[in-house]
This record gives C-alpha cells, structure tokens and sequence, in this order.
C-alpha cells in the first residue's frame, strides 16, 4: 500500500505521516521545502516523541521523499497509483496542490481502484474545497469523465504538535493525544485501512466540536497568554485568571454544540476538561506566539471565535466570554506574524464598522456585528 502525503513538516510526520506507517503505507512526501525535502530523501528514519502521561518513541520508516515544486511529474506520477492522498498544508495551500492531484486522476489507470483523498486540516470541510479546486483545474466536463478514480473524503483532526527545539532535526516531540475521525460515507464498503482512524457516518458534528473546543480554546489561551506577556500555551493555561477566561470561552461553546449537534452534556464537559488538560501539558514547550499566529484567518466568519459566536448570536445569546478573546486575538501584534501585522494594519486605518466586516465577514445586519463593532472600538481607543 502506498500514501502520497503533502506537507512533510512537523504536523506531517509527527501525526499523519506516523498514523499511516503504523498502518503499513510506504508514504510519499511531498514538500517544496527544498531542504527538508533533500533531508528526509537522505535519511532512513525518523523517531517521534510522544510526550505526557504516557509518554511513547516511534520510528518512523519506509518513507521516500519528493519536491514537489521542481519534481512535479514525478509527484503526479506517484499520486496516479497511489492508494491514498493526505495533506497537512494549511487550507490556503489546497489550491497548490490542486493541480497536481488533477494530473494524476487524468493519468491513473481507471482499472485502479479509487484514490481515496482526504485533507487533513484544521478547517471545515477541508477537502470539500480540495476537490472543488481539483473540478475548477480540470473543468467541469473532464471531471465528470475522471471523477470515479478519486474518492474525497472529509476529516477532523486533533493532535497538538508544538514548534520544535532547535537542532531536533527530522525527530518531532507531540503530545500522547491525538484523534483522527473520517467520513464514512463516500468510500462505501471500501474504508481505508488505517486502524487508528475512526470512521463516522455524519462528520460535522465531530469537525466543529474538535474546531470549537480544542483550536477555540487552544486560540484563546494564546492571546490572553500574549496580553499577559507569557512565554508559552502552559505557562499561560496555569495563570487562574487565563484559566477561568478560557474554561468560560469553551462553556460557551459547550452550549452551541450540545443544542446543535445534541452531543450529551456531560461528555461534552469531560471532553471541554480533558483540553484544558492537554493545554497544560508541561512537555509541550508551545509558545503562545506559535499558537497565535494568523489571527485573521482565526477571526474569519466560519473559523473558531466569530463562527460559534455568531451561531450563539444567531440563537440570542450573547457571547460575551468569546468577545473577550476576539478582543485579546485584535491586540495580537506579534511583529514575527504577517497576519499580525496586517491585521493591526487593518485597524489603525478602518472605522471600526470597516473593520468588523473586513476582519470577520460579518454583515451589518448580522446579531453579531453591533457587539464585534463595540470590541473593536474599545481596542482602536486603547491602541
């Protein structure tokens, strides 16, 4: 069995890249970090350092590694008879890879079975988009004609994989915890084989419980972390104060998932308390710059602070622990971060209304825009 998997960094071999060599895949990475690239194409092997209560060392081999920005058609042809495609990229990224995944379903044998292709961000519906941008590269038409050679399948993934210490080489240090649940719908009666995965009938319940609870709080633990001047995820989690502003962030959000999803109560709180747990896990030496990077992509409409805080809106609830976050993530000014500073960019210059919209595509008639206005004139006034 053969993966191609795109994004051999950290998230890449610590967690998707390890789930499926357990599972007996020869993994094919495909990378345009040059470096990182001719680094893993020359090694045999990598560990991975599970820390926590129940701390793990994995060796990680039978991988082979590509460029895939200037070996492109050796990538195409790799994915053309592959069983599996996987990435760990970043959601705007999608549409880089887009192109190559078309190739390869033009190129590939149509006596092979299905590419089962699954993308493996931290996004909603993540290769809903994937595949709308493999049908935009090919055309309609063409699509149609190759669309039975690929399956696309959503995921949510769950794994806190910090920045690495310095010199650790291909080695990667996560957390003990990790969870990655499948769609179960789209491959039929033909799963993957991946036996740490879970496959569920209905995704999206699972997809906003882990966005809304783990990157929610995970988000909001970093900004207020920022505010106070702390170093790092656990340091920040253990501050009282932080703690009660998180565990509050995540109540709300508690509260959106059980009417929505009618997830019971209870296991939604245990599952609320087992990340402010993980967050406070003192092996992963996370920072809380890491964490907080890209705060517009974080504060945009369907993401982890203003999509279950509209919801709430939408259900005349008032959010007023997620408006505290969106307001430590608006004074985010981490000069490291370009995101960071377009966003202090966008506020030194808009009216606050401007702002609002720009920053999280909500309307003005929206329940949740008046209250998102008020967060950032109250930040603009203290700039």
């Amino acid at each position: 069995m053969k993966a191609v998997h795109f994004g051999a960094g950290n998230i890449g071999r610590g967690f998707v890249g390890l789930i499926l060599h357990n599972a007996g895949y020869e993994v094919v990475f495909a990378d345009v970090n040059a470096e990182l690239i001719d680094t893993l194409a020359a090694s045999s092997s990598y560990r991975v350092f599970e820390v926590g209560m129940a701390p793990k060392t994995w060796t990680v081999d039978n991988y082979r590694a590509l460029n895939s920005a200037s070996n492109t058609d050796a990538v195409v042809a790799e994915i053309a008879t592959a069983d599996i495609v996987t990435t760990a990229v970043g959601p705007s990224i999608l549409r880089f890879i887009a192109p190559l995944i078309a190739q390869a379903l033009v190129a590939r044998a149509a006596s092979l079975p299905p590419l089962q292709v699954m993308a493996c961000e931290n996004a909603i519906n993540a290769t809903d988009a994937l595949r709308e941008h493999v049908v935009s590269e090919l055309g309609a038409e063409v699509f149609v004609g190759v669309s039975e050679r690929a399956v696309f399948a959503n995921t949510a993934v769950d794994r806190i994989v910090p920045a690495q210490v310095p010199h650790a080489g291909l080695d990667v240090t996560v957390e003990d915890f990790f969870e990655w649940a499948i769609e179960s719908g789209p491959f039929g009666d033909s799963l993957p084989e991946i036996a740490e995965a879970h496959f569920v009938p209905d995704l999206a319940p699972f997809i906003e419980r882990k966005l809304f609870t783990v990157n929610t709080g995970h988000a909001a633990t970093a900004y207020l972390g920022y505010q106070a001047g702390l170093a790092t995820i656990a340091e920040a989690i253990t501050v009282p104060e932080i703690f009660a502003a998180v565990k509050a962030v995540l109540e709300e959000t508690k509260v959106l998932l059980v009417a929505k999803h009618e997830f019971d109560e209870d296991v939604q709180e245990a599952y609320l308390e087992k990340n402010l747990a993980r967050f406070a896990n003192p092996y992963l030496p996370d920072t809380v710059e890491r964490v907080g990077r890209a705060p517009l992509r974080k504060l945009s409409l369907n993401e982890r602070f203003i999509g279950p805080a509209a919801q709430l809106a939408e259900r005349g609830i008032v959010p007023f622990a997620l408006l505290d976050a969106v307001r430590a993530a608006l004074r985010f000014d981490f000069a490291g971060d370009p995101e960071a500073v377009r966003l202090q960019g966008i506020l030194s210059v808009a009216t606050a209304e401007e702002a609002t919209a720009e920053i999280t595509g909500l309307g003005p008639g929206h329940p949740l825009f008046a209250s998102v206005v008020q967060v950032i004139e109250s930040v603009q006034s203290n700039r």
